[in-house]
């Protein structure tokens, strides 16, 4: 095997422990409450530190990434994996797990700053936008098998620990991969620099798709977070929407570079953007089975959003650097958590309001829920505008350019 290929294999190893931090230590929470006498106050601020780790080394990740190299940080990375994995399974306390789920974020946002300029460096063109999308595909591929990995190890009566020491095994394995492996060294000479980074971000375009990046985030994220509990009162199962969305994504991400090949970043960021629209739109509409059609359209529409989005900038704003993807990265976490508590008040606001119209009990729940999921609509509309004019802006660089 290459090195070219062992560094990109390890890369999806990497995202993998990514995604298993993420759907087993989701799939334990439980357990973790009563075994630990653990509030669920108790065990958000536990989640949290995941989302707070994240965005905190991708942004130092990319300060330093051509000054350290992307070796250095993945080594760090698999010290804060190895650590925070060994800590929830021995620390038996509250403040043992904040730092031990602190820990996983800082590795999880380490395997993002590191590899996403690696892969951009290591590939060409459309090879490149291929390889991303190949890369990315592995976050939610990886929750699929976490989540069928907790729920049948939850079943067959496995305790938590054991659940957890799973996450140790694509662990070891990108270590593996990367040991003793030289990083490619970067395609733009500016991109090197962080004068030259910084530069290139404060540039309009840059500035722009932060903007868009925090709408496709919570795009994605937002419905993600809360249509599960929200379709349970409706007959569909959140498991298998769950299951649904994730494997599809998984799937579009496989075969993304073709897309991308054919309708160039800005095209299939714009398709991308009406199909969540449709997507979010049946979810606040629909009940029972037409919820998996909506999952479907759901799917299909977030699954390009976040690796053409580091794309997009590694193509068409090469001088950001690596500073720059983990930028636009870190925004899109960073959307993420703010707007959580602001769809949490959309909710609270629609049980009022349904409460008032005489609705109890479940229907209260469903009809509240989809509300909620009729505002988030305004989300990924916007970016059909956004992405829009995005278009046109492309295609006059280019024309400027020839």
């Amino acid at each position: 095997m290459n090195t070219k290929n062992r560094l990109f294999y390890g890369s999806c190893f990497a995202l993998i422990t990514t995604a298993l931090s993420f759907s087993i230590r989701a799939g334990i929470l439980p357990q973790l409450g009563l075994e630990l006498d653990l509030s669920a106050e108790e065990l958000g601020y536990i989640n949290s530190m995941w989302f707070l780790g994240f965005p905190i080394s991708m942004v130092i990740g990319g300060l330093i990434y051509h000054t350290v190299g992307g070796k250095i940080i993945m080594q760090f990375a698999f010290f804060a994996h190895a650590l925070g994995i060994v800590l929830t399974i021995y620390s038996g306390s509250y403040l043992g797990l904040l730092l031990s789920t602190l820990l996983i974020g800082l590795g999880n946002g380490c395997t993002e700053a590191a590899c996403n300029p690696m892969i951009a460096d290591a590939y060409e063109g459309n090879q490149m936008s291929k390889m991303l999308n190949r890369f990315h595909m592995w976050f939610p591929g990886g929750i699929v098998v976490g989540s069928l990995v907790s729920q049948f190890m939850t079943g067959a009566g496995f305790g938590w620990q054991l659940q957890i020491w799973v996450i140790l095994i694509p662990t070891l394995v990108y270590a593996y991969l990367f040991f003793g492996q030289a990083w490619p060294e970067a395609k733009v000479k500016d991109a090197a620099r962080i004068s030259g980074n910084l530069s290139a971000m404060i540039s309009p375009l840059f500035i722009f798709m932060m903007l868009c990046m925090s709408l496709t985030a919570i795009s994605e994220f937002g419905p993600q977070q809360w249509v599960g509990l929200i379709l349970a009162k409706s007959g569909a199962q959140p498991m298998l929407i769950l299951a649904l969305v994730t494997g599809l994504m998984a799937v579009a991400r496989y075969f993304g570079g073709e897309v991308v090949h054919k309708f160039d970043q800005t095209g299939v960021l714009l398709g991308s953007s009406v199909l969540t629209t449709i997507g979010i739109y049946l979810f606040s509409t629909q009940t029972g089975s037409m919820a998996y059609v909506a999952a479907i359209f759901f799917a299909l529409g977030v699954a390009y959003f976040w690796p053409n989005m580091i794309g997009f900038v590694a193509d068409k704003i090469p001088k950001s650097g690596a500073l720059g993807m983990s930028i636009i990265g870190a925004v899109g976490m960073f959307s993420t958590s703010i707007f959580q508590p602001i769809i949490g008040s959309w909710i609270d606001a629609d049980k009022v309001e349904a409460a008032a119209s005489g609705l109890i009990g479940d229907e209260l729940e469903l009809v509240a829920g989809q509300a909620t999921l009729g505002t988030m609509v305004i989300l990924p509309a916007l970016l059909i505008v956004l992405f829009t004019l995005l278009l046109f802006w492309v295609r006059r660089m280019k024309v400027a350019t020839a």
